[in-house]
């Protein structure tokens, strides 16, 4: 297992990724394991705040009637409803001092897979310094995955800490590992 302390450094971003209630066990579109990265990225996000490393995390944050749904013709069942317990951060979830947090997937005319798309956030990575971005979270084959290839497109080093994140199906999980490596992802089980 990687350790954080060794590997945040000055110029990192840690992004913590979607960990929701509704995608940890008993949600709305639970992902297998998804609590149990918890632990994990708290010792993330305590290395980074001893290091002072920038802590960014992203929600789910659907409108009702957003069109991921499958009753509006998306693939998910509603999950992470905006001001609903299920968009709530797991109570696990440690959060930094003042937490800067991005919320996507609340537009009507597309889905944000990317915490990049449509949002701001490598405006604010580079405002605040950012060169190597550190992801972990849920999904590893959807969110963690899109976010990967759309912050290499952005020009920033991007690494993932595998171990603090878990796929929707372990076959996803291996073609996402593999489309991030294509891109030049560092991952931390590749060391």
């Amino acid at each position: 297992m990687q350790k954080a302390e060794e590997n945040l450094v000055d110029g990192d971003g840690l992004l913590v990724i979607d960990i929701q209630r509704d995608f940890c066990p008993g949600g709305a579109l639970p992902i297998a394991g998804g609590d149990l990265v918890v632990p994990v990225i708290n010792g993330w996000i305590a290395a980074a705040v001893r290091n002072k490393v920038p802590i960014y995390y992203s929600r789910d944050w659907h409108p009702r009637g957003h069109p991921s749904f499958k009753k509006n013709g998306g693939d998910w069942p509603e999950h992470c409803v905006q001001d609903t317990p299920g968009a709530a951060f797991h109570p696990a979830l440690d959060l930094a001092p003042d937490p800067v947090v991005i919320s996507k997937g609340s537009r009507f005319d597309q889905n944000q897979l990317s915490v990049f798309n449509h949002t701001g956030f490598a405006d604010k990575l580079r405002l605040d310094g950012v060169k190597r971005l550190w992801l972990a979270g849920l999904a590893l084959d959807v969110c963690v995955l899109e976010t990967a290839l759309d912050g290499v497109r952005a020009g920033f080093k991007v690494a993932v800490v595998v171990e603090a994140c878990r796929p929707v199906t372990g076959e996803g999980g291996r073609q996402a590992l593999d489309a991030m490596r294509r891109a030049g992802v560092y991952l931390t089980t590749d060391n």
